[in-house]
């Protein structure tokens, strides 16, 4: 069976609820899932001022673990344009996996959310892709075959780079029925090209 590891960090609980919905399309495709999130690296009186969601029922992912998994999908906020510190600290230790390409050949992913619909969710999943190119992995999108993220009919994440929701500028926008059926869409391509290329 395969195995997909959905690793994520999530501030506000935004891409928590979308790494749900990437694990729920690669179980659909007969996968086995794990999800999984990257230590905080704020101090918890920070977090607690902020708001953080510090009640989040993932457990911690270790680096060592990662080669055990056929495909793995990085989910992160957008920081300015880019992934946050926590996820950039977390495979910032994976220089032992990369020297042995532990990696090579396996399927990676990317989802992201921003505050606002311009807000660099595009070039925050290619910096999480580039990671995943340094690492030998093959790199599924969201390809037009998820026809949601044509519509004009409301405001919506997702792009042919990944999934995304836009959070709005205080947290306040959770992610709509079409971000998540995204992400779910994603989920369950990254599980059926997985199986493939271990066929």
């Amino acid at each position: 069976m395969t195995k997909v590891l959905v690793l994520y960090y999530s501030t506000y609980g935004h891409i928590e609820q979308m790494a749900q919905a990437v694990a729920e399309g690669a179980r659909l495709a007969g996968a086995s899932v794990d999800i999984k999130r990257v230590p905080e690296t704020v101090p918890e009186s920070v977090a607690r001022g902020g708001h953080f969601k510090l009640d989040q029922q993932a457990p911690l992912a270790t680096v060592e673990e990662l080669p055990d998994y056929d495909a793995i999908v990085i989910g992160a906020p957008t920081r300015y344009g880019r992934m946050p510190s926590q996820m950039a600290a977390f495979l910032d230790q994976t220089g032992a996996l990369w020297a042995r390409g532990a990696l090579n050949g396996k399927v990676g992913a990317a989802f992201t959310s921003s505050a606002t619909q311009h807000g660099g969710q595009e070039t925050t999943q290619f910096s999480i892709i580039t990671n995943l190119l340094h690492f030998g992995m093959v790199v599924v999108g969201l390809p037009y075959s998820f026809g949601g993220q044509m519509t004009l009919d409301e405001i919506s994440g997702c792009s042919p780079y990944g999934a995304s929701t836009i959070a709005g500028g205080q947290g306040q926008r959770q992610p709509s029925s079409n971000e998540l059926e995204g992400a779910r869409h994603q989920g369950e391509l990254v599980a059926r090209t997985a199986s493939r290329l271990s066929a």
